[in-house]
């Protein structure tokens, strides 16, 4: 018997395994993230400035009283026309105020629901605002770059 050798059959390479559509599709997830948060920062501080024209437009100014303080504080005063306002949206622009404090206020003659603390506008949102955006960007661009980074390994 004469021994013929078989050649061994070798394998083929292993496919490479398709990416999962979430990590395919991560870096554009994280970066519409991003866009979300930058458009709702955007809108906020748009929504306050409209808030103000309307105030300054039919500018009222009265003394309120705080009668709740905290994630949204509320004031009570009462309006040229003699009526009782507690404005059920709460004051704009309410830092460093505490329950039962006094504070100057004004308001639109036309509806008195938009008050705001004198002296305060859309602008004290500005440095809040820039602080979300940097932070958000700053993570979008971090979580961009690692996810690169992996997709290439």
């Amino acid at each position: 018997m004469t021994a013929t050798a078989t050649p061994t059959p070798t394998r083929p390479a292993a496919p490479r395994a398709a990416p999962l559509p979430l990590r395919r599709n991560a870096r554009r997830v994280v970066l519409a993230l991003a866009v979300l948060v930058t458009a709702l920062v955007t809108l906020a501080l748009a929504g306050a400035a409209r808030d103000d024209v309307a105030i300054d437009d039919a500018t009222a100014r009265t003394t309120a009283e705080v009668i709740s303080a905290g994630s949204r504080t509320l004031v009570r005063f009462t309006a040229a026309d003699g009526e009782v306002y507690p404005p059920d949206q709460g004051v704009a622009y309410p830092s460093g105020l505490e329950t039962g404090q006094l504070v100057r206020v004004e308001y639109a003659r036309d509806d008195p629901e938009l008050v705001r603390v004198a002296g305060r506008s859309w602008v004290v949102g500005l440095l809040p605002a820039g602080i979300v955006l940097t932070v958000t960007w700053s993570l979008a661009a971090g979580a961009g770059w690692l996810l690169r980074r992996r997709s290439r390994a």
